[in-house]
């Protein structure tokens, strides 16, 4: 479904991504971990598109289509979701308002009719309660005077309502408390777990993944896949560090 090959890429003059090569099939969660620095973020960010970050070699194959030559509004199109380690804020915007567009804008680029208002929110009420989440919430602006946990949960309800093909995961438990975490977590898992879907998740720890649980584990470090295992390689990592296990 999503395979990197020999991905090189910059910030500025600065080269983050040194060779990196990956490949993610249609059923799997992957998971990706790896010291500050590593470049788990710069990944994210180059295969969502975000201006800044510059594709010097290599390249990306999703779905059959070259990731890279599409801009990013034909990459979400195309199946692919971000989400974010940090939600930014849009005010005068409700969550609803913006939710509608999106995906009625992706089914209009597939050749499907939009959503009326009334089909639309019975299918945002049926994904905000995967994330426990109240209606009323999703016609708050959106992230606007959310906590951290709030916004990553209503990041979810949106992943649930566009219902990509593949989600890259930004560190999507960061700021999350226990609870939030198992509702986030078992969102992921209702959400995207499935023979034609996939996921690249990236996490600095353990605890996501014993609620995800992934397929595979690789470590990301300098910029390349140093090592790829099972779910015991997270195990690993957890009780002897990056140093130890990468030595």
């Amino acid at each position: 479904m999503l395979t990197i090959t020999d991905l090189h890429a910059s910030v500025g003059d600065k080269p983050i991504l040194k060779g990196l090569s990956l490949h993610v099939p249609a059923g799997e969660i992957h998971a990706i971990m790896g010291p500050n620095g590593a470049g788990k973020s710069t990944l994210a960010n180059v295969l969502g598109g975000k201006p800044g970050y510059e594709v010097t070699g290599g390249s990306v194959a999703f779905r059959g289509q070259d990731l890279l030559a599409l801009d990013p509004h034909e990459r979400a199109a195309a199946g692919l979701f971000l989400g974010f380690q940090y939600p930014v804020e849009i005010p005068g915007v409700s969550n609803v308002q913006f939710l509608r567009e999106a995906l009625n804008a992706q089914r209009k680029s597939r050749g499907e009719e939009p959503l009326s208002g009334g089909e639309f929110l019975k299918l945002a009420k049926e994904k905000a309660g995967l994330l426990k989440m109240d209606m009323e919430m999703l016609k708050r602006q959106v992230n606007v005077g959310f906590s951290g946990g709030e916004k990553k949960r209503a990041e979810m309800v949106q992943m649930g309502i566009l219902d990509p093909a593949f989600a890259v995961l930004d560190e999507t438990d960061s700021g999350l408390d226990i609870d939030a975490l198992r509702i986030v977590g078992a969102g992921i898992n209702a959400i995207m777990r499935s023979p034609d879907k996939g996921v690249l998740l990236i996490t600095h720890y353990q605890r996501l993944l014993d609620v995800v649980r992934p397929d595979k584990v690789s470590i990301l470090a300098g910029g390349r896949i140093v090592e790829t295992g099972g779910p015991e390689l997270a195990l690993r990592l957890e009780a002897e560090g990056y140093d130890s296990v990468m030595a």
